[in-house]
């Protein structure tokens, strides 16, 4: 059994974010991600091809969007970020560690 707040086997040595895929499909991709401090780089922005929902499960983030707007996420918030929709990750906790669940469809 696996439980998605098990942090045991998570390197937090490492300067990116870990991703670990957790089901998948033709047309969904389901994933665990922890952020402990990382960040979009500030000339850099997420375009993707599909639609994803994203859930905060521990911690305290914020997503940005290329027209200005702003989402401050705090633990059990969810949003969905359409596709083609410009965005970053502005902020992510370290104490406690961001936990995301993200969904793209």
């Amino acid at each position: 059994m696996n439980n998605i707040f098990n942090l045991e086997n998570i390197p937090f040595s490492l300067d990116e974010e870990v991703m670990e895929k957790l089901a998948s499909s033709k047309n969904v991709l389901i994933e665990r991600v922890v952020s402990f401090g990382q960040i979009t780089d500030r000339n850099t922005w997420y375009e993707q091809s599909r639609s994803e929902f994203v859930l905060l499960l521990q911690g305290e983030a914020r997503i940005g969007y290329a027209n200005g707007e702003e989402e401050h996420l705090s633990k059990g918030d969810y949003l969905i970020i359409p596709a083609h929709v410009r965005h970053r990750v502005d902020y992510t906790s370290t104490e406690p560690v961001c936990i995301w669940l993200t969904v793209f469809f």
